[in-house]
């Protein structure tokens, strides 16, 4: 293990938009199962941790240095409760009708909605940090078929909205020999 990683070899040292990738994950399940809307989400998520950072002087001296990470925060909720029609519209497809979105567990929904709406809104982060940072926060959730699932989902989408950045995946290359 190094000091980086945990035993499996995965980065466990917490960079700031993945902290606010994994906070808009927990900020959708909350608004789903809460029935509430993003910016009261936003505001408790945001109280909350002002009360928790005025204690510790050296957290709450790096609270400047996280805000473009809270604006980052604020886009994900914002985007995916705005967009979500459209979000669901893409996940859906790419899911087994077997396991219709519905069917799955609240928080794989957030994980998969969140990350697709960086897919589609954030072409500037590669469209493979964006699926591996999603089966990272997955991780911290489960640890079973789920994070497969993740992956797969969101390779899946990451080849339609960017197929000039992934590219065609083996299952859309087919057997023409022409190549």
């Amino acid at each position: 293990m190094s000091d980086n990683g945990d035993k499996d070899g995965r980065r466990t040292e917490v960079r700031p938009r993945s902290a606010a990738r994994l906070a808009a994950v927990q900020a959708i399940y909350e608004m789903e199962l809460a029935d509430r809307g993003a910016d009261a989400v936003l505001r408790d998520f945001s109280d909350r941790r002002w009360n928790l950072l005025a204690a510790d002087r050296t957290a709450l001296e790096s609270v400047s240095k996280m805000d473009p990470h809270t604006m980052f925060l604020g886009e994900l909720v914002r985007g995916v409760a705005e967009r979500n029609a459209d979000i669901e519209g893409i996940i859906s497809p790419a899911l087994s009708n077997d396991w219709p979105l519905e069917r799955l567990e609240a928080v794989l929904r957030a994980i998969l909605k969140v990350g697709v709406f960086e897919l589609f809104a954030h072409a500037e982060v590669p469209a493979r940090v964006v699926v591996s940072e999603y089966v990272d926060i997955a991780h911290a959730f489960f640890e079973g078929k789920e994070t497969g699932l993740v992956n797969a989902v969101l390779d899946r989408i990451a080849r339609v909205l960017r197929p000039d950045e992934i590219g065609p995946g083996a299952e859309d290359k087919g057997d023409d020999p022409s190549g």
